[in-house]
């Protein structure tokens, strides 16, 4: 039985930890290491990996600090070089090269986003769980076959961001990067529909915007549109 705790999540900060029971794997670090070793009952050394996306701070904040816990970071050689880190605890991973920690076999995969080799990851342990894991990114191109979880960034209602530039609460120039770096309701809706979901047990929406998102509205709509367990943390 799958375990997922969504620590933090948001443009403040963004961390997630997935338990398969045997392997124990921390997705971002991008809030102090002393908020999650609190979150987590100081229970960090059970963690195995920690897997980046990229290197925005909201998502990578307390990466060395997770290295300084002997833990070992999975990111992709860009996002290592942008954060200017090289430590025997850096692990490189590149996009449809798969790798192993513990029980979780694991396929980067790129992402659009607006800086150096963004990826997301396709988890799969040897209970059959299979873990898709997507953020910060307005696009993905690939198709999965016998997910059972989603984790996948759902930023921004296209309708409640027109609003909010309508109102001047939002610049045109600020809307644009949104358009092109995050994850609307909209595209969300479109990658589940083409995607296999009859083995899906929990659906996770993350990273919602604090200012173009409605958390109830986005549970209903996706819960609507898929008939399945929908979180939104």
């Amino acid at each position: 039985m799958l375990d997922i705790n969504a620590i933090a999540t948001g443009s403040k900060g963004n961390a997630y930890l997935i338990d398969d029971g045997v392997t124990k794997l921390l997705l971002e670090c991008g809030i102090a290491w002393k908020e999650i070793q609190k979150k987590l009952n100081f229970r960090t050394s059970e963690i195995k990996g920690c897997l980046v996306s990229h290197n925005h701070n909201d998502h990578s904040k307390s990466i060395n600090d997770v290295m300084k816990a002997g833990i070992d970071v999975y990111a992709s050689k860009g996002t290592f070089e942008t954060l200017r880190i090289n430590n025997h605890r850096v692990k490189p991973v590149k996009a449809r090269e798969q790798f192993q920690i513990g029980t979780w076999t694991i396929l980067p995969f790129e992402v659009e986003h607006d800086v150096s080799e963004p990826i997301g990851f396709l988890l799969a342990n040897k209970q059959g769980e299979k873990v898709l894991f997507a953020t910060d990114t307005y696009f993905i191109r690939y198709k999965f076959q016998g997910l059972t979880h989603v984790l996948v960034e759902c930023n921004y209602s296209k309708e409640i961001l027109n609003q909010n530039v309508a109102a001047g609460i939002i610049d045109k120039g600020r809307k644009k990067r949104l358009m092109r770096s995050h994850f609307s309701l909209e595209n969300v809706k479109e990658f589940l529909k083409v995607n296999d979901l009859s083995k899906v047990q929990e659906i996770w929406l993350l990273h919602l915007s604090d200012t173009n998102s409605d958390a109830d509205l986005f549970k209903r709509e996706i819960q609507e549109l898929t008939g399945k367990v929908v979180f939104v943390p």
